[in-house]
């Protein structure tokens, strides 16, 4: 059993929590909770730590015939990136992705994120991207750091499932998508349609740019077209998550519709 925060293992796991740099350099990052914890592929695990209290829990159960390292519950709480431990929490490897990857489909439907800063704004996008059938979500290198713990929490497991990548030059990779036959929608306030007037039936990319700011001009020039969601009261604009899952369920609606039927309903 570990009993001091002076061990190297534990000091290992506080510097992988509080640094990108360091979970970048090794391609570790750190998800805690059962959940995170029972849908984490396998392969991908390489160290598991539990607090002595959570052994005496129903939810040790997922622990059988794994290997696991029992660590007093003082040390886990400073292990720990949250303020109620659930008392289990392990080292993952970094999957990596090409963009071919995220291709991959018969018609993409992609997120491309400028500058996210919120971590919680990010982990949305992923966890929603999956429930909307997306088939990657490519982030500019200003985005918030992908692997931080609090991104980790909101994803609720989809990080597991949801291809991704980071990409330095997002205008040309605009640019390449639509050489592929690939359409780029900017969420814009200076939108000149609708976002459910537009069609994304066929290859499509959703562009959502930083919460303050929103897209870069130059970022936004390389868009196919500007769409907008229409707005009531004196609200501007949505929060970048919430934006971001609006245009996604749309894409989502109209791929379910049956050719020819776009706008009728059903589910």
């Amino acid at each position: 059993m570990i009993t001091s925060t002076s061990n190297s293992q534990v000091k290992h796991v506080m510097k992988l929590k509080g640094k990108s740099r360091d979970r970048k350099e090794e391609g570790r990052f750190l998800v805690e909770g059962t959940k995170m914890y029972g849908e984490a592929p396998q392969g991908w695990i390489e160290k598991t730590y539990v607090s002595r209290e959570f052994l005496e829990k129903p939810e040790a159960r997922c622990l059988r015939g794994r290997e696991y390292e029992v660590v007093e519950n003082h040390v886990f709480r400073a292990m720990s990136d949250t303020q109620t431990p659930q008392g289990i929490l392990c080292i993952v490897k970094m999957p990596s992705y090409r963009l071919e990857d995220l291709l991959n489909r018969e018609t993409p439907l992609l997120m491309i994120l400028e500058n996210i800063q919120d971590p919680g704004n990010l982990g949305t996008i992923i966890r929603t991207a999956e429930g909307a059938g997306v088939t990657g979500v490519v982030m500019g290198g200003g985005t918030v750091d992908l692997f931080n713990p609090k991104t980790i929490r909101s994803t609720m497991g989809s990080i597991y499932r949801v291809p991704f990548r980071y990409e330095e030059d997002l205008t040309g990779l605009v640019e390449r998508l639509a050489d592929s036959g690939i359409t780029s929608y900017a969420a814009h306030l200076n939108g000149t349609f609708c976002y459910d007037e537009m069609d994304y039936r066929k290859g499509t990319a959703f562009l959502i740019g930083n919460e303050a700011n929103g897209l870069s001009d130059q970022l936004a020039k390389a868009a196919g077209a500007y769409i907008r969601i229409p707005m009531a009261g004196e609200v501007e604009s949505l929060n970048a998550a919430v934006a971001s899952s609006i245009l996604m369920y749309e894409a989502s609606r109209q791929r379910r519709q049956a050719p020819g039927r776009l706008g009728s309903k059903g589910c």
